[in-house]
């Protein structure tokens, strides 16, 4: 039987977070996972300024950063045109490698066993981690950060209730160009044109030397929309956004295609003693709403920073303790945020109501305007001035 304070079962993204964060705070911890380096994953590919940010102050972001590549512009189109070119601070990186690089920076004090957790037991004292391997674990709690797995819950009664089955579809492929180097563009929004096309969006952002594209639609799985894509994804491209090559030139989708479906779900039965639920095993979010990283670092930021110290300062590990972490305002403002995004980007994709289409023309219009005002503002900006001529120590003009 091994001894510890924190048992982390799953090093995704939130799992690794939690047993860096942890590591660096002097908290003994363990962190289970079946694999020793995390396997490529359609998930998370883009972190935004506020995110890094958020690394930032916890001390993550070094190595993070080395790991993605900066936008710095992105292109907004509509129609065949840009509406406007603003500055971004948008990182790109896949999955796998954010979470490797964030692995990469948890501290030797925190153990860690590349197994499949067989059995879980909870008690308002202690808890006990039984792995594939034979060895059990006695922690004081168990953040369960397993992701979408369904594995353990039965053990601990969680319950799964589904909101919104297939919510949204991301697909992820790569983008070369044809006869060019480069696309012309250092990344690039592309808003659909009608809603029957049942699209939210297509971003073109940079992953090292590679242009990579994120397609979020609103469809099921059965229909045979992605059987075509798969087929001849550039024609369904250019069926669905009618003037996009006007503004990338000629492309080709190169390498796998790979489309992941999202639920919209959240945990049920969660309020119990000596386990904590967090990330994608407590609750999902909509991928082409962007929330999804910052459910994470929100979930693993109170918890690490603000509930465990807490509660390992007394004995115990009951309820009460629990649910301070749930009822935390901060975790509740999140994923009160995030849910009422994604439904909010579902409806201004699809809805044709008179407000929904009149909300879809506003900010069609209100980009526009700022596309045109920041163009205006950029012309009428002077030149750098020319540095003085290089002279001689004669002072005269070399």
């Amino acid at each position: 039987m091994r001894y510890t304070d924190i048992a982390i079962v799953g090093g995704g993204l939130a799992g690794s977070t939690a047993a860096a964060m942890l590591g660096r705070a002097g908290i003994p911890a363990i962190l289970i996972d079946p694999h020793a380096t995390y396997l490529p994953d359609l998930r998370c590919e883009k972190l935004d300024g506020s995110q890094i940010l958020r690394l930032r102050n916890a001390g993550l972001d070094k190595q993070i950063l080395q790991a993605t590549a900066l936008d710095g512009e992105v292109w907004e189109a509509r129609f065949g045109f840009v509406v406007a070119r603003k500055p971004s601070d948008q990182y790109g990186a896949m999955y796998d490698t954010l979470v490797n690089a964030m692995r990469a920076q948890i501290p030797s004090s925190i153990e860690r066993f590349y197994t499949k957790v067989t059995e879980v037991a909870t008690s308002d004292e202690r808890q006990r981690v039984v792995l594939a391997n034979g060895e059990e674990i006695s922690a004081r709690l168990i953040v369960l950060a397993n992701g979408l797995s369904i594995s353990l819950r039965h053990f601990l009664g969680l319950g799964r209730r589904v909101i919104s089955e297939c919510h949204s579809v991301t697909l992820g492929f790569d983008v070369e160009p044809i006869d060019r180097p480069v696309l012309p563009f250092p990344a690039l929004t592309y808003w659909p044109k009608r809603s029957s096309d049942r699209m939210a969006y297509l971003t073109l952002f940079p992953i090292g030397n590679t242009m990579r594209a994120n397609l979020m639609v609103y469809r099921s799985m059965n229909d045979i929309w992605f059987h075509e894509f798969r087929e001849n994804p550039e024609a369904a491209m250019s069926a669905m956004m009618p003037g996009l090559d006007r503004i990338t030139g000629g492309f080709k989708v190169s390498g796998q295609i790979k489309i992941r479906p999202a639920d919209l779900y959240v945990t049920e039965n969660h309020r119990q003693a000596g386990v904590v639920v967090i990330g994608d095993a407590f609750a999902t979010s909509c991928p082409a709403a962007g929330t999804g990283t910052d459910k994470v670092f929100t979930d693993v930021e109170q918890l690490c920073n603000h509930h465990i110290p807490h509660w390992l300062a007394t004995e115990g590990m009951d309820r009460t303790k629990i649910e301070m972490f749930y009822d935390d305002p901060v975790k509740i403002e999140c994923d009160a945020t995030s849910a009422a995004k994604a439904w909010h980007l579902r409806s201004l994709s699809l809805d044709n109501g008179l407000t929904w289409r009149a909300r879809r023309w506003a900010r069609f219009i209100i980009r526009l305007a700022e596309g045109l005002i920041r163009s205006a503002k950029k012309s009428r900006t002077p030149p750098p001035a020319l540095p003085p001529p290089p002279q001689s120590p004669e002072g005269r003009l070399a």
